[in-house]
């Protein structure tokens, strides 16, 4: 239910906001806008305000739209044809049109900004034990030293290094990272890159064997899964693992590791908890990861609160630096996004970074349940999406307008209605194609 409710706010405040754009504009410019519709389909509610406007909420909630008096699409008054659409100047339509994606882009400066303003939670740049086999193994990285610089970028935080990362490995550049140990000793390394491939483009740092630092953890319960096999078999949070099959546990890894090597096999735990101490059996479920099967129960380790907080912080700015900061990121990442969209369309990178409706909604749940933050930072982050998408010059899309508008300026006369058809039909054609492939992507990652 968070997931979908956290899902349905979204595609709320971004329709509302992209679409309040081409509104705002629209009555700016003396355009007579007959309706605002919240969704597509059957309209379900209604209110017409004193400008004539329809306010309608629609029964399918995947988008939202604008409707204009326009002479294109019925017949109009004589005494309203300066209120249509058709009949503005050329530069009336385009501001019209662009103001949608620009709001969306507004949007996400002022949801950055208030987010900077509050103060964003960060986790400190600290490295843990690199993969065996891995690029930062075969470079020398250390456990537990701080990354200060990344190809002379300095890096305040782990959400910095990962973003950093991920420019440098779309570029093809080895990363040339700088660490500072707890005794102050500066050290540079050099990670050469492995060949590309989609896990590099997802999780940079990962395929590179850069692990956010953990300190050891005891082996003791944290949170458990009430519908997994550790709840099931009456393992209970604040238990402390004694042994697993006879063998002593004194780490939370150990613990892991036997049970990960253990799918579908049952084992014998001694537990305790205050002073009082049980034995059971389990079996742990078997599940794939990956190419390889391994055992789970549902449970996660418990965090020491004052030992973590040395890992974690929180950076907060006042209004004119926030505001920079906020101007910095949307610009950042649009940028980013136009370069993935070149890329795939390339064929440099792959279609499987493409998200759809399910992805959203998931990331939509998790980063709600995170907190307001995270929450605010997602739909950020997707507004940025959705404006840059809407910019494409793909008819059908306000960004395939204006290319429709820049050829009229061009040339000192519309674009003929047959291009128009034609442009409309090839635009249908692109979109359901991307659609196929954010719903393939959606599904292959859900089973």
């Amino acid at each position: 239910m968070l997931t979908l409710a956290a899902f349905l706010f979204t595609l709320a405040v971004l329709v509302v906001f992209h679409e309040f754009g081409h509104f705002w504009i629209a009555r700016r410019m003396g355009v007579k806008v007959l309706r605002f519709s919240i969704g597509f389909g059957q309209v379900i509610a209604s209110h017409r305000d004193r400008h004539g406007t329809e306010w309608a909420l629609a029964a399918i909630p995947l988008g939202g739209y604008v409707k204009m008096l326009d002479e294109r699409e019925g017949s109009v008054a004589e005494e309203q044809l300066d209120q249509a659409f058709n009949r503005k100047p050329l530069a009336a339509r385009a501001a019209i049109v662009a103001a949608g994606p620009l709001a969306n882009f507004l949007l996400a400066i002022l949801l950055f900004w208030a987010l900077f303003m509050a103060g964003v939670p960060i986790q400190k740049p600290v490295v843990g034990e690199p993969t065996p086999g891995s690029a930062a193994q075969a470079a020398g990285v250390h456990c537990a030293v701080s990354i200060t610089r990344l190809n002379d970028v300095a890096i305040a935080s782990w959400q910095d290094l990962h973003w950093q990362a991920l420019k440098e490995v779309l570029r093809g550049e080895p990363l040339r990272i700088e660490t500072v140990d707890g005794r102050g000793i500066l050290t540079r390394y050099v990670l050469a890159l492995p060949r590309h491939s989609e896990a590099l483009e997802q999780a940079p740092l990962e395929t590179l064997g850069l692990v956010h630092y953990l300190p050891p953890l005891p082996p003791v319960l944290g949170d458990i899964n009430p519908e997994g096999v550790a709840a099931h078999a009456g393992l209970r949070r604040g238990d402390r693992i004694l042994r697993i099959d006879g063998v002593a546990m004194t780490t939370w890894e150990q613990v892991v590791e036997s049970i990960r090597r253990a799918p579908g096999q049952r084992l014998r735990m001694s537990l305790e908890h205050g002073k009082q101490t049980r034995e059971l059996t389990l079996t742990p479920a078997s599940v794939v990861d990956g190419t390889t099967r391994i055992g789970r129960i549902g449970a996660g380790p418990w965090f020491d609160p004052a030992l973590l907080a040395t890992l974690q912080g929180n950076v907060r700015y006042a209004p004119l630096p926030a505001l920079r900061h906020a101007l910095t990121r949307t610009w950042e990442l649009t940028a980013f996004s136009l370069e993935m969209l070149a890329r795939m369309g390339s064929g440099q990178s792959s279609l499987k970074n493409l998200s759809g409706p399910l992805t959203i909604a998931d990331y939509a749940g998790q980063s709600a349940a995170s907190g307001v933050g995270s929450f605010v930072a997602f739909l950020a982050l997707l507004s940025v999406s959705l404006g840059v998408l809407n910019l494409l010059p793909v008819p059908l899309l306000d960004g395939g307008h204006l290319l429709y508008y820049l050829a009229e300026f061009l040339t000192g006369r519309p674009v003929p209605d047959r291009i128009q058809e034609i442009g409309q039909k090839i635009g249908m054609g692109l979109l359901g194609l991307l659609m196929f492939f954010a719903f393939y992507n959606d599904l292959s990652r859900l089973f």
